[in-house]
């Protein structure tokens, strides 16, 4: 990277960590007034308490400040780590959710590593093989994971893998009355797993794939293909240097929405699978009305897919030198070659 490239991608970092550092303060605003301009709370939906006991602990608490004001508070506090106090489970809120988010971060972290590596293999040889037996397989395969909802797939895959053949177990994170450790208790852990996964991974897979075969599609269909193939390259060498290398740069920008989509996607199947992750808590939260645990997972998931974003421009600007190259144009409009930079900032967008 020489010295002009350099100072554009500076630039171009500086501004989207900035960008990306309001977003996610102007999220959490708007989510905590949201939160608390709707009615009732967690103690008043509690019948056994007087209204003047709630009225005694919503001042403990601090509810009976101004919305500005405990925004302030907890944003204060908020910045030093401290997310509240959960009602409901009655220790502070990171402590509550940091278990929870581990299970839900294991379950979609090896999903995601399942849907891309199936999404490449297949969409590229979809592409590659286009109107055979196996590209119209992984269409069939591509309506399917997009149509079939999440709760039926579960359930039948309990009744046929659990119920039916018994190989798998019905749900849950351990076996009934476990106490395994080490080898073992991951061993229990990675088993039942393979249900939540394998539900997650043909649902998004779907998407993916489409993306990544109608990308191969026409990327084999441009001249510097058709120049590659005349020079007498190997077919092997033309797809995976020259196709797949270029139609997996759009890509780059799928990541940012990958991990949380995951986390998203896995509310229902948790509560199906009796998965102890975020989703199942953010049920029961949302049932109680926990307001503090609901609030913290909302902004971390949305923080999440702001970093994602963040670090998805980072790396398409680092792999694509046109994007440098309009971040320095635009910090030093006396260039010569300001207008081909205009050109290529069009064909990035």
């Amino acid at each position: 990277m020489n010295h002009r490239s350099y100072l554009g991608y500076t630039s171009y970092t500086a501004k989207r960590v900035a960008v990306a550092l309001v977003m996610i303060l102007a999220i959490s605003a708007l989510v905590f007034f949201l939160f608390a301009v709707m009615p009732g709370d967690y103690f008043s939906s509690n019948r056994t308490l007087t209204p003047e006991r709630i009225a005694e602990l919503r001042a403990r608490y601090g509810l009976d400040k101004g919305v500005v004001e405990r925004y302030w508070i907890w944003l204060g506090n908020a910045v030093r780590g401290d997310f509240g106090y959960s009602l409901q489970y009655n220790q502070p809120v990171t402590e509550t959710i940091a278990p929870f988010l581990r299970n839900s971060f294991l379950v979609a972290a090896v999903s995601m590593v399942l849907t891309w590596t199936i999404a490449v293999v297949a969409g590229v040889l979809a592409a590659t093989r286009q109107y055979s037996w196996f590209d119209k397989f992984v269409t069939a395969m591509l309506f399917a994971s997009l149509s079939i909802p999440a709760f039926f797939l579960g359930l039948v895959l309990i009744k046929v893998l659990s119920l039916d053949l018994g190989l798998l177990p019905t749900g849950g994170m351990y076996d009934t009355g476990s106490n395994a450790t080490g080898l073992a208790a991951v061993i229990e852990v990675a088993h039942h797993m393979v249900l939540p996964v394998l539900i997650l991974t043909f649902l998004s897979a779907g998407s993916l794939t489409r993306y990544f075969r109608t990308g191969m599609l026409e990327v084999l269909r441009a001249d510097y293909i058709r120049t590659a193939r005349a020079k007498g390259l190997g077919e092997k060498v033309v797809v995976m240097r020259h196709g797949l290398r270029n139609a997996l740069l759009p890509a780059i920008t799928l990541l940012a929405f990958e991990l949380p989509g995951l986390f998203s996607g896995a509310i229902i199947i948790e509560q199906v699978m009796n998965w102890p992750g975020i989703g199942r808590m953010q049920l029961e939260a949302v049932q109680v009305r926990d307001y503090s645990v609901l609030m913290t997972v909302t902004v971390l998931l949305a923080a999440l897919t702001i970093l994602a974003n963040l670090v998805a421009d980072l790396l398409y600007a680092a792999a694509d030198p046109r994007i440098r190259l309009v971040e320095h144009a635009r910090r030093d409009p006396r260039r010569p070659a300001r207008r081909a930079v205009r050109r290529s900032a069009v064909v990035t967008s």
